[in-house]
């Protein structure tokens, strides 16, 4: 079974930090505005009750440097 992974494409972030206030759940911010998986890893899982607020997070992304991914 596939799971949808949060991708970060770090050349195209420029640290706004708008990702991790539409998922606190999943992001939180370091001490310059760029994302951090919550868990630590480099493409945290998106809970299935997370996918929409993932995918607006995607849509809003600025730089954009977000994508939802199926591993």
């Amino acid at each position: 079974m596939s799971t949808t992974r949060l991708h970060v494409d770090w050349t195209a972030c420029d640290g706004r930090g708008l990702c991790a206030e539409l998922l606190p759940g999943l992001l939180a911010e370091d001490d310059w505005g760029y994302p951090v998986a919550r868990g630590g890893e480099a493409e945290p899982a998106v809970p299935r009750h997370l996918e929409d607020s993932a995918r607006h997070a995607v849509d809003r992304c600025p730089a954009p440097a977000l994508r939802l991914v199926r591993r």
